[in-house]
């Protein structure tokens, strides 16, 4: 190399290749990157369609085992849809009936309500006023707030409803007095916003035309029988392929039905023990709470929350002390921790235990797309994914990060090096 060759090289330094990022992995994970942001957007703006249909396909492998039941004992496949769908149907009128008494109760007793809500928002607002007039004097202090703290404010200081004022005159024709100016007086007042009724009222008939879809599209799916799975074994092309498919449709439909009716089973007992609670300390309308704990328990961790978050907050206004409604709370706690450390863990099998943080992301992932119906079936679905995950060799790892297992004890590094070095084997020993 001559040495013009070896100064410019030493100017212009030539990278090795093997450490050059590989451009063609970068672009990959762009476009599966690309891929998964316009596979939410979809999920999130065909949620009414989706929804139902995501709702029905679960509830198909779950009555799958029972329509073959039917079948064994003579019942053909479209009778045994028609009474799937009237059985869901009479479930959800009657529990529609059991609520329907204490929620006409407090219809009519919204008016006592709202006083005693209003007394007590007064009292609870009475306990902060010391920190309120703190703020009020930093505020003065510091040159960014009202001359005048909150108990010093009056009905005269509130601003009154914008107004316009103008003049209203016309010309005169020839030979027409002069006719007087007239001073019009305009008010401009703000359309009340929509209420929540209203809001429940907007949305009744989308949300029923949801269920009646389900129910349909349900009841198709059973009355074909086992035409969508022999159409889904078809699809792949040797034997082996088609045997496994199969076997991953039947594990489908047997861990889903042993989720879903455990943990039915189990929500059912805490619905009643926490109606029964509510009742002992004296709650209005325990029924409520039982049928509200049996519902927000299908929701992993963010339930239990919510349950205790709203039993708190209604003995807060019940209650005038604030020892009674910490102990409704508490008592709440108490039920929901001893249901999801003791007695899930116990009766559900360790096969359809789930990764706590993968459920608690994936709850919270499908409650930004579909909302309270998203966080209901994100534990379904994610039991699905792990078990085609096991199934499809490509994503092994994936489903054993799914699970919910304890992972095997990693070796230790210096034995694998030992174990892997020419001096440990015997070639080299008898060398």
């Amino acid at each position: 190399m001559t040495p013009d060759n070896e100064n410019r090289n030493h100017m212009f330094p030539v990278s090795d290749r093997s450490t050059r990022p590989n451009v063609g992995t970068v672009a990959n994970w762009a476009v599966i990157g690309i891929f998964l942001i316009l596979l939410f957007s979809f999920f999130a703006q065909a949620r009414n369609f989706l929804m139902p249909v995501t709702l029905a396909m679960l509830l198909f492998f779950v009555f799958s085992p029972f329509r073959r039941l039917m079948q064994r004992l003579g019942v053909g496949a479209a009778a045994t849809a028609a009474i799937v769908s009237l059985g869901l149907v009479i479930s959800v009128a009657g529990i529609g009936l059991v609520i329907s008494g204490p929620v006409n109760q407090l219809i009519e007793d919204a008016p006592q309500i709202s006083t005693r809500l209003e007394q007590r928002f007064d009292e609870l607002r009475a306990n902060f006023r010391g920190i309120e007039r703190a703020a009020a004097k930093i505020d003065e202090i510091t040159g960014g707030g009202q001359d005048k703290t909150p108990d010093e404010v009056g009905a005269d200081d509130i601003p009154p409803a914008a107004t316009l004022t103008g003049t209203l005159s016309s010309p005169a024709l020839p030979g027409e007095p002069v006719r007087p100016k007239q001073q019009i007086q305009v008010e401009v007042t703000t359309a009340p916003e929509g209420s929540a009724l209203a809001s429940v009222l907007n949305l009744g008939p989308a949300f029923f035309g949801q269920i009646v879809f389900t129910l349909f599209l349900l009841f198709f799916l059973i009355s074909s029988g086992d035409l969508l799975y022999l159409k889904i074994v078809q699809s792949f092309d040797t034997m082996r392929e088609k045997r496994a498919a199969y076997v991953a449709l039947r594990e489908i439909e047997d861990r889903l039905g042993t989720y879903l009716g455990a943990i039915t089973l189990i929500n059912a007992c805490l619905g009643v023990a926490v109606g029964l609670t509510m009742w002992a300390w004296g709650m209005p309308s325990p029924v409520l709470f039982g049928l509200a704990a049996f519902l927000l328990n299908y929701v992993p961790y963010l339930g239990s929350v919510g349950g205790v978050i709203i039993a708190t907050l209604v003995a807060l206004f019940v209650f005038d002390d604030l020892f009674t409604p910490l102990m409704v709370g508490g008592s709440y706690l108490l039920l929901t921790s001893v249901e999801g450390q003791l007695i899930t863990p116990y009766f559900v099998s360790r096969r359809l235990q789930l990764n706590t943080v993968v459920v608690f992301l994936t709850v919270a992932l499908w409650a930004w797309l579909w909302s309270v119906l998203g966080m209901i079936i994100a534990v379904p679905v994610l039991v699905v994914v792990r078990v085609l995950a096991e199934h499809i060799p490509g994503l092994n790892k994936f489903g054993n990060f799914l699970a919910g297992e304890d992972p095997p004890e990693l070796e230790d590094e210096d034995e694998d090096a030992d174990a892997a070095s020419p001096s440990a084997s015997p070639v080299a020993t008898n060398v």
